[in-house]
């Protein structure tokens, strides 16, 4: 490859660059701090910056944002510490997903037959009920299916059929997923 000849062609960040800068400077040092828990200032911070979040988001220290103006993130979703959404392209996460901790969402990547390794994005679709284990990767134009489980330390490079739990590197299906409801009745006794 030739990373003499390499540009971004068309591709730009989706901000103007002021606002870029406030996210880098500001922004985003508050959503990925440590010293400050708590999970509202955070939603607070990436709304101000563009992302569309709904009810009761829990979002853990350490977690970071490329452009918050490219996410979309439904209610009662869980972003463990340490996780990465690198969103070069949108990121859509619907209600009741669970990532947890240092799993990395990549929207990026780059063509290896190119000789000017030519920037590739495309977006990912993690859909409602579905968890990303600790550690797992999720790559460009993944769609998770409703209810799927991606394990420990998988790799997703192509997208997973709902309510299907998977492992690996890459992530293969393993088994179907059952989800067993708890009776109200149950949980009063």
């Amino acid at each position: 490859m030739r990373l003499d000849q390499y540009t971004i062609g068309t591709y730009t960040p989706g901000a103007p660059l002021w606002k870029q800068v406030l996210w880098y400077y500001i922004g985003s040092p508050l959503v990925k701090c440590h010293w400050l828990p708590m999970s509202d200032i955070k939603v607070w911070v990436l709304r101000l910056f563009g992302a569309q979040i709904g009810l009761k988001v829990r979002i853990k220290p350490g977690v970071r944002v490329k452009f918050p103006w490219r996410l979309t993130i439904g209610n009662y979703v869980w972003i463990g510490e340490d996780c990465w959404i690198d969103n070069l392209a949108h990121v859509t996460i619907e209600s009741h997903v669970c990532l947890s901790q240092n799993t990395y969402l990549c929207t990026g990547n780059h063509d290896w037959n190119d000789t000017a390794f030519k920037l590739s994005i495309a977006p990912i679709h993690i859909q409602e009920t579905s968890w990303v284990a600790a550690k797992s990767i999720v790559g460009p134009g993944v769609t998770i299916g409703k209810g799927a489980v991606l394990t420990l330390g998988s790799v997703a490079v192509q997208s997973l059929e709902p309510m299907t739990i998977y492992s690996g590197n890459p992530a293969r299906p393993i088994k179907k997923r059952k989800i067993r409801e708890v009776s109200l009745q149950r949980m009063s006794s």
